[in-house]
């Protein structure tokens, strides 16, 4: 799930708008997006690369290692299951409003062909000086620059203000994963996690949670086998009881997904949880 430099990416959506405007971002960040996917403009020429009808076609015209999806809610699943069965090794699914029943198709099927799905509902992601996948802004250098320090989010906003509080006091990031804000999802925090503590460029990690679910406090069972630092922030601690959040994953189920649950889950797993973003650098130390 961690995009390496030289990685040939496809983007489905390409032509539009939004894929237009962010791809192009991409390839100039250093991003190798080698094709795009449009059924209507198979065969033409967009951004410098060949348009084709499908997956299929663009792992046998031009190699196929990772998919990103700007795509609408209704074309996500046949999408990603194409992206899968042919062969990516990551599948990017930046597409909110996905039906669960469609989501927990894409799942199963990329667990068992061992593909990393990232999402849906996730920013993309960033390995910092070398490529990005999806609408964070990894050109922006007030907010991002190369480091040591992993991040890991469930949201594109609050984790775009994690990275900019690391590079406002001189701590860059070495690579951000966003595992998005549905209820289901592919990439878990914890999954997350453990792919930052294996990646021999970060030596610290920021995880960014909010209240709702239970992926912090499931990512806390593997934040006590890390090494690495951890520090951590959970919005959602003054949420009134019962008010419903922006995430479609922000669901509390009696004493689980609160604030409190989270916070002590990661403590006690020797996570440092902070109460404002602006103290996550001074909490992972030197």
């Amino acid at each position: 799930m961690i995009l390496q430099q030289g990685q040939r990416v496809v983007v489905a959506g390409l032509t539009g708008a939004q894929g237009s405007f962010w791809s192009e971002r991409m390839m100039a960040y250093g991003t190798n997006v080698v094709a795009g996917i449009s059924a209507s403009k198979a065969g033409t020429e967009h951004l410098g690369v060949p348009v084709v009808g499908s997956f299929a076609e663009a792992a046998e015209r031009t190699g196929l290692d990772v998919a990103v999806m700007f795509v609408p809610p209704g074309a996500a699943l046949r999408l990603t299951l194409d992206a899968i069965n042919s062969g990516a090794q990551t599948v990017v699914v930046l597409t909110e409003f996905i039906p669960v029943h469609d989501t927990m198709r894409m799942v199963a099927a990329a667990r068992d062909a061992g593909t990393a799905l990232v999402g849906p509902n996730t920013a993309g992601i960033v390995t910092v000086g070398q490529g990005f996948a999806g609408f964070m802004p990894a050109f922006n250098d007030r907010i991002f620059t190369p480091g040591n320090v992993g991040v890991v989010s469930r949201s594109g906003s609050l984790g775009t203000l994690a990275c900019m509080e690391l590079t406002r006091v001189g701590r860059g990031q070495s690579v951000f994963i966003g595992v998005g804000g549905d209820p289901v999802s592919g990439t878990s925090t914890g999954e997350a996690l453990q792919a930052l503590d294996a990646h021999p460029g970060t030596t610290a990690i920021v995880l960014i949670g909010e209240i709702g679910g239970s992926k912090e406090e499931e990512a806390a069972e593997v934040a006590a086998s890390i090494s690495k630092s951890i520090a951590a922030f959970i919005a959602g601690r003054a949420a009134p009881v019962g008010k419903k959040m922006g995430h479609a994953g922000a669901l509390i189920v009696g004493d689980k997904g609160t604030y409190d649950s989270k916070r002590a889950a990661l403590t006690e797993a020797g996570v440092v949880v902070v109460d404002v973003p602006s103290q996550l650098p001074s909490a992972l130390g030197a």
